[in-house]
Formats: C-alpha cells, structure tokens, sequence
C-alpha cells in the first residue's frame, strides 16, 4: 500500500492511503499541538484493533455475540532498551462461552496479521528519488531469479522470465504495482491481490500451484485489463480525453446514429445483428459509449477480426462494456498461449453456466485418476482434514469440453461452492479449479457460501450466473449432487502446442456453430488479446443494451455532478426524470453516472432514493420529502450519523406538516436528542437555507473527487502510451 505524508503545521502530518486520511501529532511535552495521535500511538493501536477483528470475525461466523467480550492491549518497555517490548493482549469472555469457543478466540488472536509482520520483522529499505510520481519501480516481493528457469505446462517462457517481461512493462507505463495480500491455506495452493499503488482500484488477483506461477497470473491478469481497458469499464474517462483525438484506441471509428435514430451502417455484421438486435429493438443512442459521454461525436467502435474469413468488424465500445465484462481477455507470453487462455476461460464460463442453469449432475472423478496428480490430492486432504467435504467432477460433459470441476461443502453452514477451471491439459484444468475456489479465501471466508436449492426458478435466473461470475456467491442447484450423473466420466486430453491448443478450441466453437471475433493488442510489450463469442460469451443478458444500459448515465451525469449550481427549474426536472426512469432507488449514485466517489463520504454513500429526497427539501417539497425519509429509515444502509440525521429531519417534518404543533416547542429537546450540530443541518434544509446537506460541490471537470481522479490519471498513462506508439502528436488536451 502507497502511503504519501504530508507535512501540516508545526509537526502535525496527513497521511493519505486509498480513501483515506490520517492526521498525527506530537504530545505538548515534545513541541507538539497534541492535537492527534502519535504515530508510534497509530502502530500500538493497530495491533490492537488487528486481534480485535480476528476475534470479531470468529464470532460472526459462530453467530457468538461480542456484547460481553472485551480487548485490551499494554505495551510492557523493558528500561535498558525501550525498542524491546511486550505487547500484552488481554481479553475478557463471558462465563458461559464454552472452552472450544473460548480456545478458538485465542487461536483467533494469534493470527492477527500485525502481530505476524512485526514477529516476522520487516525490511525497511531507504532511499531516495528524483520524483515520487514518477519513480515506477514495481514492488514486488518476488524477485526472478536468473538461474532458474521453471517452467510450468501451458507457458511458453519460464515463470521468472515471465515475471521481470511483465514488471518491466508495468513499470515502462508508470505503474507502482505493490502485492497486498498472498493467500496459502492449504499446500500447494497460492493466490494473492496486487493493485496499482497509486491507483488501488485497478487491482487483480493471481492463483497458482506456487507463489511464482500465482504471481504470473496476477501480472497477467493486470496487463490483458489494462490493454481491454477494463478497470475503466464504466467510468467518465473526463472532458479532456472526451474530446482528444481517440478516446479508447488509436484505430477506433465514429458512426454517426442515422436520422430517426437507426444503427449506423459499418457497426456489427448480420451474424451479430441477429443476436443483439432480433426484433429491431436496438438503437444508435443505445450504443453512445458510456466513458466519454460525447453523444455529439456519436458511437465509438472497435474493430474485431471475424476469424471465419478474417474480415474486420466493428463492435461498439458500449456493447462490449455492457455485454462481456472481463470474459474473454488474456495476456501470454506469446499470442498463441494467450488464445489457449482466454478461449479456456471462455468455455469454463459458457459450461459453467450450461451445467448450473441445466442443473446436470456430473461424474466424479476416479480416485485412481486423481492419484496421477499427487499435490491436488495433498492440498485437497488439506481441506478436508479442516472439515470440508470435497469433490471433484468431470465438467466436459462428455468428452466434449476441457472443463473440470472441484466442489467444496461446509457442513457448518451448510453452504457450497462449486468452482470450475478449464484448460486443454485435465491435469491444469482440475489445478485451475481447485486454486479457483480458494483464491484470495481464508478458512473463515468459507462461512460465506450459499447453500443449495431445489428452486430450479432460482438457479436459471440471469443474475444467479451473473453472481457466479462476479464473486462465485450464486446459487447451486441440489440436483447437481446428484449421485447418477447425467455423462458417463471421460479422462479428455485436448493438449498439444499452444498453437495446437488454439486450433482445437476455436474447432469446437466452429463445430457449435459459433462465430469468433478477436482483437490483438500488442503495442504495450506483451501478446493480449480479446475474443467476443456473440451468444456464448455474454455474461449479462443482451436485453441490457436497450433496458439496463450503463450509458443511462449521459441522462443524468452532468446535472448531478452540477447538482449546486442548478435552478429550481432544473432540479425539479432532474427530480421528474429520475421519477420516469423507474430505476431502482437503491441505486447508488456511483453506479448510476459512472463516477468513482470516496465510499466514506455522503456521496460515496448516496442513493437515488436519497438525492431526490435531497431535491424535494431544496424545493422545499415537505410531503414529499416526508415519504421519502420513512423509506429510507425503513431500509436504512447508510452511516449511523447520516441515520440520526434523517430520524431527525422526520422528526422535524412531521411537525412542520401538522397544522396543531409548532417546531419551536420541540427544538430544545430535538437538540438535546441529536445534538447541535445535526439540528441546525436539518432546520436549514427544512427551511432551505441548507441545501443538499453533506453532498461537497464538484463539476464535471470532478474538482475535488480525488479517488476518481486517480482512476482518470491511471488511464492517461496508458492513453499517452497507445498515442505515443501510434505516433500521434498528442492525444488530446492536457494528454500529450
């Protein structure tokens, strides 16, 4: 994680991380304000606040209550050298919690990650530089190692080399990649989380047989998002790179919607028309891209190549935004090898969902197959040994597809987990699966699985799958545990080169009768690539282009963002139209216009429920604002200061609407309730003196939206870099 200190008045220091702000001082007696905490104070308490999370999480997994349990820490100094001390945790746990309980609270405590950093004792490396925003070197714990070469089935180089190709990348375009978490529950199973320091919403995560080969995995998956432009998927790229020359690639093209509205010649071809456009529904507005909102310019298009006859074809931006998600993009070590990867990603999804919305029962695999692979079987013994049932399937149905599939149950929840891996080789296919399931969880993580269902309704509903792919939090169907499989268990092998791979799977694709579009992008360093897959690939349902489409931002983004400056006039329209919408109140705002706010402010916070509550008290709109504020009472999932605001503000309104009462015989114990400071907030929006309490103004220059910013600045290192290989002489205002 990128801390950067800022230096206040007199000694007191900001350190500004993510979303955050820390402010330390100094005690008077050391010339300090004493007006904060000191920044050893910081480090005592983290331990602190560290085991007392762990113990909060046990807890909550065992639905024990916290109320009667309480957590101390004392730092005992030895006086001949005050660097060596005791951190001593005490806590107190109610009389009737049972001795296993009262034993997995201290194992609970004993894992608290502080507590493990500093007994290990960290590194500090000092150095300086001649520029802390550009200074790029990757930092990465893992440093390749010249003499070993490890290679790994599926690779085309070896792990290290891999590793400094990908780095040195990374570091060319000014990404301080850092590694903030690695995962190793069980042998032989690694995965971890990296982000761009300066930018923590661009992040992957890496699974792998090791921490070299999960590391591989994490830097590639960066690179093939970076190169498909996915960490800014549905968000406003700003003005300046709006109206620069190109606004995602540098062969992009521009289709002009025709006069009633029609689809432009030149976009999609018949196959995909067929498809995205059956009953004529579709329109050029439809597919404005959302990032740059320039509805002037018209529709941004990509182009793809057809791989039946390798004709080009262009695809709107904002289909593919809407539409794919990340399926389907891959980086390798050569084209090829990233063809293997993405086309394998493409079927473990299409199959995936073709096995849980068919709820098809698959076979075991034999356990004298699975001895062939001795780690899988280590590391799922490991799991088991903790509890968890395993089982690992045949997921080719058949024969037909290299897909496998490793199920894990906790009989403590009662939840599952069904996860799936694909790759030519059975062997990296079934090492795929099992490092799948555990990427990025904890044994605790495991508590969070969904049980299964004989609800066929619930399992064939599009968001189900949707969830599966997000976060793998959707549900299964009983009839999958089913011990008479619905395929008779087939030991496939579709290996061979990389080269060979490719051909094999676009072959079943073209045997299914689909059609392939690819897009290479090269330019960076490394081989990506994207394939569109139209009617197998899509992760949400092509319904969204025309009734759930990112771009119903450019209806409301601006106003929102001006939401201050606008007239009474304006408001009330803004109110209106959000109102015909029909949108889902609970909406947030960040969603809704494609703008990233910091999640610990009003506007991180703010649904479209809350913003035209905010607009009808502006327009001083009292009944209607009233109803408002009960329904977001009702189903409150906001701050508990902004809830007493708005207990208040009902409070308050409910008088101002009763002819009988009169606020001022209130208000003295209304401020002894909510305090000053909230009451005189409410009274001004009541009264309209206030307006839009909590929401801080900003514009659509985003003045003041630090974490969208950093998102924005992240995206003009690699718009600079595609318009200095393009050989453009700038990119667009303020870009060069």
């Amino acid at each position: 994680m990128e801390i950067n200190v800022n230096f206040l008045d007199n000694l007191r220091l900001e350190a500004k991380f993510d979303d955050f702000t820390v402010i330390a001082d100094q005690p008077i007696r050391y010339k300090g304000d004493g007006s904060a905490p000191g920044p050893f104070d910081y480090f005592l308490a983290s331990s602190a606040l560290c085991a007392a999370y762990f113990v909060r999480v046990y807890c909550l997994a065992r639905n024990i209550p916290t109320d009667n349990i309480r957590l101390s820490q004392n730092n005992i100094v030895d006086p001949e050298n005050r660097y060596n001390q005791i951190f001593k945790i005490q806590v107190e746990l109610p009389e009737d919690l049972s001795e296993k309980d009262r034993q997995g609270i201290l194992r609970s405590i004993d894992r608290c990650t502080v507590k493990k950093v500093v007994q290990t004792g960290p590194t500090f490396e000092i150095e300086t530089v001649d520029n802390l925003d550009e200074d790029a070197q990757a930092l990465l714990m893992v440093k390749p190692d010249s003499e070993h070469r490890t290679f790994i089935e599926g690779k085309d180089l070896p792990l290290e080399q891999t590793i400094a190709n990908m780095t040195a990348i990374l570091a060319e375009l000014g990404m301080k990649i850092e590694i903030a978490s690695w995962r190793n529950i069980v042998p032989h199973v690694w995965s971890l989380h990296i982000r761009d320091a300066a930018s923590p919403m661009c992040f992957t995560n890496g699974k792998g047989a090791t921490k070299e080969s999960a590391l591989c995995s994490a830097l590639g998956e960066f690179i093939e998002r970076l190169n498909c432009n996915f960490f800014y998927n549905d968000q406003f790229f700003g003005e300046d790179i709006a109206n620069s020359e190109f606004v995602h690639y540098p062969n992009e093209k521009w289709f002009q919607p025709g006069p009633e509205d029609e689809l432009p010649e030149g976009i999609l071809d018949d196959h995909c028309l067929a498809i995205y456009n059956p009953e004529g529904e579709l329109c050029g507005s439809n597919l404005i891209d959302t990032n740059s909102g320039n509805v002037e310019r018209g529709i941004c298009a990509l182009p793809y190549v057809r791989q039946s006859d390798g004709e080009v074809v262009y695809f709107p931006s904002n289909l593919i935004e809407n539409l794919f998600l990340s399926n389907g993009m891959s980086a390798g070590n050569t084209l090829h090898e990233a063809q293997v990867q993405c086309l394998s990603e493409i079927f473990e999804r299409g199959v995936k969902r073709q096995i849980i919305e068919g709820e098809i029962a698959l076979p075991d695999v034999p356990r004298q197959v699975l001895e062939k692979y001795p780690e899988l079987v280590e590391a799922i013994e490991a799991l088991e040994s903790q509890g968890f049932p395993v089982l690992v399937k045949d997921a080719s149905l058949g024969g037909q597809f290299p897909v496998a599939c490793v199920t894990l149950m906790n009989p403590k929840t009662g939840g599952v987990f069904a996860s799936f891996g694909a790759h030519p080789s059975f062997h990296v296919a079934l090492e795929r699966s099992l490092t799948e399931l555990l990427q990025g969880r904890s044994f605790e993580g495991l508590n969070d699985l969904p049980p299964p269902t004989f609800n066929s309704m619930a399992v064939t509903e599009p968001n189900n799958y949707v969830e599966h792919f997000i976060d793998s939090s959707g549900v299964v169907s009983w009839r999958f545990f089913n011990a008479r499989a619905d395929f008779d268990f087939c030991e496939w092998d579709f290996s061979g080169t990389n080269a060979e791979e490719a051909a094999t799977l676009f072959g079943i694709l073209k045997d299914m009768g689909k059609e392939c579009y690819m897009a290479v992008f090269e330019e960076l360093g490394a081989p990506v690539c994207r394939i569109l897959v139209p009617g197998y690939s899509e992760v949400y349902p092509v319904e969204d282009l025309v009734w759930d489409n990112t771009n119903m931002a450019l209806a409301f983004r601006e106003d929102i963002l001006n939401l201050h400056r606008l007239s009474d006039e304006d408001l009330a329209d803004l109110a209106e139209r959000l109102e015909e919408s029909e949108l889902d109140v609970y909406m947030t705002i960040t969603t809704l216009i494609g703008i990233e706010f910091d999640e610990n402010t009003v506007w991180g916070q703010l649904t479209i429920l809350e913003l035209k509550l905010l607009i009808y008290l502006a327009l001083q709109q009292h009944e209607e604002a009233l109803e408002l504020v009960e329904t977001f009472l009702q189903f409150n999932d906001n701050t508990v200061e902004r809830g007493l605001f708005y207990q208040a503000m009902q409070a308050v309104l409910e008088v101002t609407l009763d002819d009988e009462l009169e606020l001022a015989d209130y208000l003295h114990n209304f401020r002894r309730m909510f305090g000053e400071a909230t009451m005189q907030a409410v009274a001004g929006s009541v009264d309209g003196t206030v307006r839009f309490h909590g929401l801080t103004p900003t514009n659509m220059q985003l003045e003041g939206l630090d974490k969208h910013l950093r998102l924005i600045e992240s995206y003009k290192k690699l718009h600079a870099a595609r318009a200095r290989i393009a050989g453009l002489d700038r990119a667009g205002p303020g870009l060069a």
